[in-house]
């Protein structure tokens, strides 16, 4: 093997590695609206969990992303640690797709239907539809297929190559003298290990596995404890992700590499105990490429076989392992370990959004209360949950903001600039919440009380708000664009309420029936009421707005007052008896 052959070595082996890389991150972001619905189907039935392990595993190629996905889906509370067990072992065969898909590569005959199996005869095909499906439309989705094909096609390319530049390694009694050591169990293991740890990728560590095959050299008892170690090693990656997560984050990672120590350790006894009994005589036997996709699928599938049963006690295992601390545990809902499949990290945007969405309603309605109720415990609630809110928007802004950077489809990319929009505006309506309870404070030191009239009119203004919010949040909450048609029109009643009930409120003090001083409180609640409606007003709009693809909130106002809509007026006339002043 001379120099030209390791440089082809490392240029194939990039090739391969770039090209699992890419056509993984392709087959994740075309799936990635499909992952969101399967994982809202999930159910605490092992058997299922493990079904949608392998299936996910199968649609994005890679085992190690699974496990990264599920220790961020545990760590932020979408999943708990009972129904991850089961989507590892999924997991762990699904990932063994790829070994048989390589494969392919090995085949040898002269028959040419079995030729059309072979990767090198289809994948020049394949390539030149993907680069077709680049450059010449300009569909998201058709450029998601054309990198998934540009990138399996990189991919077959690399193994090709890998498998032509190691053929000079059959000749060399130094690279078998190697793999002599490679037959103890232990040696072979910890190698496989090693290696697979190092590039982060089962799948691609049993591919250059493969590829060494091709020298006839590596036998059955030099690559069985190989096997075992690679699927060791994948663990790295989810033990990697598992560092600064919640706890039962950290047990997922130790349920995976549990469950491959568990089973590495019983198929390499009961292996070694069988060949000691029976001296099975295919162990020196060369190794092919096929040969190791169907102990890699044996081991996977075995393991599962046996261990799904007992699923609970691998849970105890992981608890045992990773033991509760005596303090309370608190952890970000917004793990940056969920940006590995960057829609399922706008979900849990929007989960979150959706609890701050409910937070500020909660808060308004208890700022509103603390005018009549002026119980301390109340007001402390409301500045505690505004201190929430603005650390809700905080979190969320910033890790949309990064989100961003990442490569979104259209639809997720909409979604975050939906969310984004909308968290600022929850923001102020907490703020305005605070601003209430500060009046109501104000009102209890001073011992002043609006009058009889004032008090009416308030009450009016407060129930249309109350109701406007409760729009605004069920809008949001389900990107309503139906029940968000008719929030503007309750804005403007809003509008005139606050205009009127100023109006009266003057004609008061002219008349001295309210003070200057109880006047200026007056007014402050007025403001935030109307404020609160133009906030609600903006939430509904955008959602209307992002449904059309177009962020103009004047430019939809304006078709509004321009249009005479007759819709618009109907609903206008509607809140204005609702909220008639008496």
């Amino acid at each position: 093997m001379d120099l030209f052959d390791v440089l082809n070595l490392i240029g194939g082996l990039a090739l391969f590695l770039f090209g699992m890389d890419t056509m993984g991150k392709a087959l994740e972001k075309q799936a990635g609206g499909r992952l969101k619905i399967i994982l809202e189907k999930l159910t605490s039935n092992p058997l299922k969990g493990l079904l949608l392990g392998a299936g996910v595993t199968a649609i994005i190629q890679s085992s190690s992303a699974t496990t990264v996905m599920v220790v961020g889906f545990v760590n932020s509370g979408l999943m708990k640690l009972y129904q991850a067990i089961g989507v590892i072992m999924g997991a762990n065969i699904g990932t063994t797709i790829t070994a048989w898909i390589l494969s392919l590569t090995a085949i040898e005959s002269d028959n040419f239907f079995l030729q059309l199996l072979k990767p090198s005869s289809f994948t020049p095909v394949l390539a030149a539809i993907g680069i077709c499906l680049l450059m010449f439309s300009k569909k998201e989705k058709r450029h998601n297929i054309g990198t998934i094909l540009l990138g399996f096609a990189v991919l077959i390319t690399g193994m090709d190559i890998m498998t032509s530049a190691v053929e000079p390694l059959a000749d060399m009694p130094e690279f078998t003298n190697i793999l002599l050591m490679f037959r103890n169990p232990i040696f072979g293991v910890l190698a496989g290990a090693i290696f697979t740890a190092a590039i982060q990728s089962s799948s691609a560590s049993v591919g250059i596995l493969q590829a060494l095959s091709g020298t006839g050299v590596i036998t059955y008892g030099t690559a069985i404890p190989i096997i075992m170690g690679q699927n060791i090693g994948t663990c790295i990656t989810a033990l990697l992700a598992s560092i600064g997560t919640s706890k039962n984050a950290k047990r997922v990672a130790a349920v995976h590499f549990s469950f491959n120590i568990i089973g590495t350790t019983l198929f390499l006894s009961l292996f070694y105990i069988l060949n000691a009994v029976l001296e099975f005589s295919f162990v020196d036997t060369p190794v092919n490429a096929a040969s190791i996709a169907v102990i890699h699928s044996l081991f996977n599938i075995c393991t599962t076989a046996v261990l799904l049963p007992f699923t609970k006690q691998l849970e105890k295992l992981a608890c045992f392992i990773v033991k509760d601390s005596k303090e309370d545990e608190e952890f970000d809902l917004l793990d940056d370990r969920l940006m590995v499949t960057p829609s399922m990290a706008v979900y849990r945007s929007h989960q979150v959004a959706d609890k701050m969405a409910q937070l500020a309603k909660k808060t308004l309605f208890d700022g509103m209360r603390c005018l009549d109720d002026r119980d301390e415990k109340l007001m402390e609630s409301v500045e505690e949950n505004e201190e929430r809110i603005d650390q809700f928007e905080d979190k969320l802004g910033t890790y949309l903001v990064r989100l961003g950077n990442k490569d979104l489809n259209e639809e997720d990319n909409r979604e975050a600039g939906r969310i984004l929009h909308c968290i600022g505006d929850f923001e102020r309506i907490g703020d305005h919440a605070l601003n209430l309870k500060e009046t109501a404070e104000e009102m209890r030191d001073k011992h002043i009380r609006f009058s009889v009239d004032g008090k009416a009119e308030l009450d009016v203004m407060g129930a249309a708000v109350r109701e406007i919010l409760d729009m605004a949040v069920e809008v949001f909450l389900n990107n309503d664009t139906q029940l968000a048609a008719e929030v503007e029109p309750l804005e403007q009643v809003i509008d005139y309420l606050q205009n009127e009930i100023k109006n009266r409120h003057i004609e008061r003090l002219k008349r001295g029936e309210c003070t200057t001083e109880l006047g200026f409180v007056f007014q402050d609640v007025l403001t935030n009421y109307e404020r609160v409606a133009d906030h609600c007003s903006n939430i509904a709009i955008c959602i209307i707005e992002s449904a059309k693809d177009c962020m103009s909130m004047h430019g939809y106002l304006n078709d509004l007052k321009d249009s005479h809509d007759e819709f618009f007026e109907k609903r206008v006339a509607f809140y204005m008896e609702k909220y008639a002043l008496h």
